[in-house]
C-alpha cells in the first residue's frame, strides 16, 4: 500500500471530473451489476497511468455520449475492491492501470496496461469514445 497522500492527488484527478471512488468489493458489484453502463478506472501510481491513462479517462468522460457511472478503484490501495473490479474483467489479466466499460453488468470493452503504455493519451480517450458511442 501507499502513503494517503502520495495518492490523494492521483485519485482527485478522477473524482474532479465525476469518478466516484470504490472502496470495498460491495461497492465494486452493485456498481458494477446496476443496470446501463458504467466505466471502471483502475487507477495507479505507475507513469503510464499518469501520463497516459487518467488523462484518457478525463478526457472520455467529457465526451457527449458517456457511460452512465465513471467509477475507479486504486491499485496498490483499496485491495477488496481492485480483486472484485478484476474479477468482472476476466478472463482478461490483472492489469494496472486498466479501463473497463460494462453494460447491464456484462464486459463489453477493456484497454489494458499493454493498450496504455506507449500511446498519446488523445489516441487512449478515441477509443474509449468509440465504445462509449457504441454501448451507451
Amino acid at each position: 500500500m501507499y502513503p494517503e497522500y502520495l495518492v490523494t492527488p492521483m485519485r482527485e484527478e478522477l473524482t474532479r471530473v465525476g469518478f466516484e471512488e470504490l472502496k470495498d468489493a460491495d461497492a465494486v458489484t452493485k456498481a458494477i451489476e446496476s443496470e446501463g453502463t458504467v466505466f471502471v478506472m483502475v487507477n495507479s501510481v505507475c507513469g503510464c497511468a499518469a501520463a497516459n491513462a487518467r488523462p484518457a479517462a478525463r478526457m472520455a468522460a467529457q465526451s457527449e455520449k458517456h457511460p452512465d457511472r465513471l467509477v475507479t478503484v486504486f491499485a496498490g490501495m483499496e485491495a477488496d475492491a481492485v480483486n472484485k473490479a478484476r474479477a468482472y474483467m476476466l478472463p482478461y489479466p490483472p492489469s494496472s492501470p486498466a479501463m473497463a466499460l460494462f453494460k447491464d453488468g456484462k464486459l463489453v470493452h477493456i484497454i489494458e496496461r499493454h493498450q496504455i503504455e506507449g500511446r498519446p493519451a488523445q489516441m487512449i480517450a478515441d477509443n474509449l469514445i468509440g465504445a462509449f458511442e457504441q454501448y451507451c
